[in-house]
Order: structure tokens, then sequence, then C-alpha cells
């Protein structure tokens, strides 16, 4: 099978909603929030979990988790809740384990198997580069307003400029930790196991854009 007789826009991730309407305000996915608040209470506890969420002015979400697209502003509030509440490597691992969790949700039910297998036969390079295509066709679900772009290369690099997750955050270090969760977690099971991702640039620091490397080469 060649990389042409595949095509990832249709069969790896199926759309899911409708192309957003430009005039409506952004939103995302609710793994966003729902992710956040397993992490919250594996890592933490449910006082913590309630705590962090009302601030964030979100605690109906913790008895009733949203079920449909959430707008991109209290996707935002919940991260920085989390980073004014939370120790700074508390925080970056909660984000963290969200993305994973994210990664976890999308392997078991919006990514197709017969794809996933595909995927996997496919030499390393190719299956991630197919794997970041099919996600450009739904990045709106994941970046809201944001700006989702990939560059092959060794290593691979991904963008989002006017990111959510960092959203207004000034910081000495990177905090997009949940999008490197969830990319490493997708590329881990379908690119190569040896994958890993790191932020690498990130628009708390100044930068222009919030960008990932993924190498499974190390």
């Amino acid at each position: 099978m060649s990389q042409s007789d595949f095509q990832p826009d249709s069969q790896l991730y199926s759309q899911l909603h409708s192309q957003p309407d430009k005039e409506q305000p952004a939103r995302i996915g609710p793994n966003a929030i729902i992710r956040v608040g397993e992490a919250l209470l594996a890592l933490e506890n449910a006082e913590v979990a309630e705590r962090i969420f009302a601030v964030a002015g979100l605690s109906r979400y913790r008895q009733t988790p949203p079920s449909e697209m959430v707008p991109e502003a209290e996707v935002i509030a919940l991260q920085q809740a989390l980073r004014a509440e939370l120790p700074v490597d508390a925080a970056a691992a909660v984000s963290r384990d969200a993305g994973l969790r994210t990664g976890d949700y999308l392997l078991a039910h919006r990514i197709p198997k017969p794809a996933q297998r595909v995927l996997k036969l496919l030499p390393p390079g190719p299956a991630c580069r197919m794997l970041l295509k099919a996600v450009a066709k739904n990045a709106w679900t994941f970046v809201g307003s944001g700006h989702y772009g990939f560059e092959m290369g060794r290593p691979v690099r991904v963008s989002i400029a006017q990111c959510p997750i960092c959203r207004d955050a000034t910081a000495s270090f990177p905090v997009c930790d949940f999008y490197a969760g969830a990319f490493e977690r997708l590329c881990q099971s379908l690119v190569s196991p040896r994958a890993q991702v790191r932020e690498t640039q990130c628009q708390a620091l100044g930068a222009a854009a919030c960008q990932f490397e993924i190498d499974w080469r190390r």
C-alpha cells in the first residue's frame, strides 16, 4: 500500500463536527476539560480538583462533564487555574497526564482501528507525516482559534501559534504539557514506541508560536 492509497482526512481521523462558523467564538473538544479533571483526581485529590475548577469558574463540570465542544475561553481558564493553584512541577504533571489521557481516548474512540493498523505497518517517517496531516484536518477541534502546522525533518516539528494552553501566560519554562502528552501518546502508539515529544519553544516565553519536537531516533 502506497502513501497515496491512504487518505488520512477520511480514514484516519474522522470528522467529528461540521466546520466551525468563523463568526462564532472558537471552541475546543471536551477532552481538554474532562481529562484534566481525571488527571487531578489521579495525581492530586478531589478537594484540589474542586478548588481548581472553581477558580476557573467551571465547577458545574465536576458534576456533569461536558459532552460537546466547549468555549476556548474555558480551556484557557482551566490551564491558568492549574498554574495558579499548583506548584510548577505538579501543574505540569497534571497537564501532561491529561494530554496522555486525551491520546488514549482518541486511540480508543476516534481513530479507526484499520487506520491504526496501517500506520503501524509503515516506517516511522511516513507514518508520522500521515498522522500529522490527518490531525491538521481537525486541528480546530483542539487548538481553537490557534494555528496548527508541522514540518517533517529530524526531528519533526509541530507548531501551534496563538496556543490556547499558554494564552496570556508568562513563564520561564514551556508550559504546554497537555499537547506534548497528547502527541507523545499518539506517536508512541502509531509511529514508533521510541517516540518522544518535548516543547522547545513556548509563547509563554515570548516565542512567536509554541513548537514541539517529535523524535524517535534518540
